[in-house]
């Protein structure tokens, strides 16, 4: 199975496009994977920390189940992301040449 963070990795290392976001051009599609990476990292770490806190009783249920769920539905949004991927090579595979 394709590691999504190696392959990342990769594409951010590849050459970029004349019109990147640090120049003040749209950001490009590395760009949106990386910042929805991060948004799903930061939203597990604070599901953790909510979890830790309620295991000492220092936060509410209610804290809990609603930095879980943030946390699952942002690992959801990844997860149909790299399906579709996927098969968008799959597809770009079985193309004749």
């Amino acid at each position: 199975m394709i590691d999504i963070a190696s392959a990342l990795r990769a594409y951010s290392q590849a050459p970029k496009p004349q019109a990147s976001a640090e120049a003040g051009g749209t950001p490009g599609f590395s760009d949106m994977l990386t910042q929805t990476l991060e948004q799903t990292v930061d939203a597990t770490r604070s599901g953790e920390k909510a979890m830790l806190g309620s295991a000492t009783g220092k936060a509410e249920l209610v804290d809990v189940v609603t930095a879980v769920a943030n946390a699952e539905t942002s690992l959801e949004t990844v997860i149909a992301l790299r399906d579709r991927v996927i098969t968008a090579y799959q597809e770009i595979l079985r193309m004749p040449i």
